[in-house]
C-alpha cells in the first residue's frame, strides 16, 4: 500500500503558523462582488442594497477588500456603496476576476505567527465548487494565489478541495466540521477521514478535530459548519436549533445537539452550548433555502446577522449580541441574498491581524 504523505515540508503547522479565531483581531475582510446570475436568477438587482450595507457596517471596523472582474464592476460597485453610505476610503479593490462571489469558499486562508520573521502566509486550497455542481469554477479557484502575489505572501498549495465555510476554529487549537461535508466522496474521495485530518492539522495548524455530522436542509454544500454551529470564543458556541418537531430540520439538528454535548476540548472541558432558534422556512419557487441565523460574520466592530422577515429574528438577534457584548450586532436582511444559497458568512473571508494571538 502506497503511504500516505503531504504535499508540503515543512508544512505550515510545522513552522508555527495557525488560522486564528474569526473574533480575533482583522485587518481586513476581503469579498468577491457578486455577479453571476445564474446564482440569482431573477434577483441579483435586488441583493445589491443589503450586500452593499453589510460593507458598510464592516468598514467601520475594518479595511474591505474587494475583488471584480474589471473596471466597469468597479464603478458600480463604488456606486452601491456611495448609495448605502459606506467609507469608501476603507474599501480597496483588486482587479481578480472571479466565476462567483462565495469568497468564504475561495478566498485565501490566512494564517499568522506572530513569532516568525514571516508574519503571514496564504493557504490556497483546492476549489471544485461544492463537488463540481456549478462549473465553471477556474477563475474562483486562483482567487488565494493572485491575492499572495499581489502582497508578497508565501502561498502553500495543499493540493486537496477544502472550503473556508467548512471549518470553525476557536483560535486555541480546536476545529470544528461535519461529516456529511469533508467525508462527501465528491470532495476528496481519495483520501479518508484520519488523511483529511492529517491536512487539517498541518494546513490550519490545529491540534483537534471535532466532528457533527448534520448539515441543514437546502445547503448546497452538503453541509458547511457555518450554517449550524459556531464558536464565538474559546470554549463557547451557538449552534442552531429547529424548534418545531414537524421541521425535517428539527432530528439533523437535534442529532448534531446531542454530539456537541459528548465533545471534549483540549484542555478535557466540556462545550459551553448556546441554543439560536432557525427562522421559518425560506422557500423560492418551491425549494427551501438554507436559512440559518448562524451564518453571521464577526467583524472587528461588529457582528453582521442576516434575518429573515419572520419572528425568530430578533430573538435570534438577542441572543447573538449576549454572546457578544463588546461589538454591536446588528441584522441585515437576508431574504433575497440566501436565494444564491448562502448569506454574509458565505460571502466574506476574514484577514487576521499578524499579532493576533
Amino acid at each position: 500500500m502506497k503511504s500516505f504523505q503531504l504535499p508540503d515540508s515543512p508544512t505550515p503547522k510545522e513552522l508555527g503558523y495557525f488560522f486564528p479565531a474569526e473574533f480575533a483581531p482583522h485587518t481586513a475582510t476581503w469579498l468577491s462582488w457578486p455577479h453571476k446570475e445564474a446564482s440569482w436568477p431573477g434577483k441579483i438587482e435586488s441583493i445589491y442594497p443589503n450586500y452593499s450595507q453589510f460593507i458598510k457596517e464592516v468598514a467601520l471596523g475594518e479595511k474591505v477588500c474587494i475583488n471584480v472582474v474589471d473596471d466597469a464592476m468597479k464603478a458600480f460597485a463604488i456606486n452601491c456603496l456611495r448609495q448605502a453610505g459606506a467609507n469608501l476610503g476603507n474599501i480597496q479593490f483588486f482587479i481578480h476576476p472571479t466565476n462567483d462571489a462565495w469568497c468564504r469558499d475561495h478566498g485565501p486562508a490566512f494564517l499568522i505567527n506572530p513569532k516568525a520573521g514571516i508574519k503571514k502566509i496564504i493557504v490556497d486550497w483546492g476549489y471544485n465548487a461544492w463537488g463540481d455542481k456549478y462549473p465553471p469554477y477556474d477563475l474562483d479557484d486562483v482567487i488565494p494565489t493572485l491575492i499572495g502575489k499581489h502582497f508578497n505572501i508565501p502561498v502553500y498549495h495543499p493540493g486537496i478541495v477544502m472550503e473556508g465555510g467548512s471549518v470553525e476554529f476557536n483560535g486555541q487549537g480546536t476545529l470544528l466540521t461535519s461529516t456529511a461535508c469533508l467525508l462527501n466522496p465528491n470532495r476528496n474521495p481519495h483520501l479518508n477521514q484520519a488523511q483529511i485530518e492529517a491536512y487539517l492539522y498541518n494546513y490550519y495548524g490545529i491540534e483537534q478535530v471535532l466532528w457533527v455530522d448534520e448539515g441543514i436542509i437546502g445547503d448546497d454544500t452538503d453541509g458547511h459548519i457555518d450554517d449550524t454551529v459556531r464558536f464565538v470564543n474559546g470554549n463557547t458556541v451557538l449552534t442552531v436549533i429547529e424548534e418545531n418537531r414537524k421541521d425535517e430540520n428539527y432530528e439533523l439538528l437535534q442529532h448534531n445537539l446531542r454530539q456537541l454535548k459528548q465533545m471534549r476540548l483540549l484542555n478535557g472541558q466540556q462545550l459551553n452550548i448556546i441554543e439560536l432558534p432557525m427562522p421559518d422556512a425560506v422557500v423560492h419557487e418551491g425549494q427551501r433555502l438554507p436559512a440559518s441565523y448562524a451564518n453571521f460574520y464577526i467583524a472587528n466592530a461588529a457582528v453582521i446577522v442576516p434575518t429573515y422577515r419572520c419572528a425568530n429574528d430578533d430573538k435570534a438577534l438577542q441572543i447573538i449580541q449576549q454572546s457578544f457584548p463588546d461589538r454591536k450586532v446588528i441584522g441585515i436582511d437576508s431574504t433575497d441574498i440566501i436565494w444564491g444559497l448562502g448569506s454574509f458568512h458565505c460571502l466574506s473571508q476574514q484577514e487576521p491581524e499578524a499579532v493576533a494571538l
